[in-house]
């Protein structure tokens, strides 16, 4: 199945696309422009995954709306493969895991929208201390050769600016256990 996953350039792109961030959603034409492939290819590879069982589709007017499957068996690891493929599980072990107090993270610009990027957008919200939070931001960008680009709010700045930062599209990465507050 591996061999199948990586043979395509278009299949690729929709991998990140909808199991990067599974609230993805879109149609043909909206890929098209997005990914600046042909329509043909694009369909070739939607209809693959969606035989596969990996993507579900329903029909909105006379657009075929897909989205990644979450109930089947390979999603975790598909996600799992591409959060390594990003570097994404990295910036986990080597800089969420280690930051005191942490509420949110949310992923961001285009990694956000499941479209791959040299360029890591992060909002961490949480009472931080910055100075280590660039030391640890310096180290991960070492290790995964990618650039992270964050804004740090506190709780109370979050929530009053939080429409105006957080789309629909972004990707909530971590939050704080709600029983450990």
């Amino acid at each position: 199945m591996l061999e199948a996953l990586i043979t395509s350039k278009t299949r690729i792109k929709l991998l990140l696309k909808f199991f990067l961030n599974s609230s993805n959603r879109d149609y043909l034409r909206g890929l098209e422009s997005e990914f600046g492939d042909s329509s043909n290819s694009i369909r070739i590879e939607l209809n693959k995954l969606e035989s596969a069982g990996l993507l579900e589709s329903i029909n909105s007017g006379n657009k075929k709306i897909f989205n990644a499957n979450l109930k089947h068996p390979l999603f975790p690891e598909i996600n799992s493969i591409l959060m390594k493929f990003t570097g994404l599980d990295q910036l986990f072990i080597r800089v969420i895991n280690q930051l005191g107090d942490l509420h949110e993270v949310y992923l961001i610009g285009d990694l956000g929208r499941g479209v791959d990027s040299e360029l890591i957008d992060l909002v961490f919200v949480g009472n931080l201390n910055r100075d280590y939070l660039n030391t640890l931001i310096e180290k991960a960008e070492k290790h995964i050769k990618k650039k992270i680009r964050y804004v740090l709010f506190t709780i109370d700045e979050f929530i009053e600016k939080k429409e105006n930062i957080i789309s629909d599209r972004d990707l909530l990465l971590w939050e704080k256990d709600k029983t450990n507050k």
